[in-house]
């Protein structure tokens, strides 16, 4: 089992920036693929970032690239997503999550899920 537990969320303005955290705890997560996923009000859980397991590969959903970067720390055991010039549209609950499978785009692909940062995006 890997357990999640995601922070950093919170209330920003149009053009500002977060990062957000992922910390893992349970089976080796430098084994796992992260991600991060996120779900605005009545709209389907989507893709936003993955990262492999060595680090040395990541994607992204077109609508965040050249904004978003995804990183990892395997000595923290941790996911990062910085995110930078926010739009309102950006506005969700943002999940990290884990699977052995690379690559991984889609939800069913992740079996271990966090429960959620929410951030706002204030136009």
């Amino acid at each position: 089992q890997v357990q999640l537990v995601e922070s950093g969320g919170g209330l920003v303005q149009t053009g500002g920036s977060l990062r957000l955290s992922c910390a893992a705890s349970g089976r080796t997560f430098s084994s796992y693929t992260g991600a991060w996923f996120r779900q605005a009000p009545g709209k389907e859980r989507e893709f936003v970032a993955t990262i492999r397991a060595s680090g040395t590969s990541t994607l992204y959903a077109d609508s965040v690239k050249g904004r978003f970067t995804i990183s990892r720390d395997t000595a923290q055991n941790s996911v990062y997503l910085q995110m930078n010039s926010l739009e309102p549209e950006d506005t969700a609950v943002y999940y990290c999550a884990a699977t052995l499978l690379w690559p991984g785009t889609h939800n069913y692909q992740y079996p271990y899920w966090g429960q959620g940062t929410q951030v706002t995006v204030s136009s």
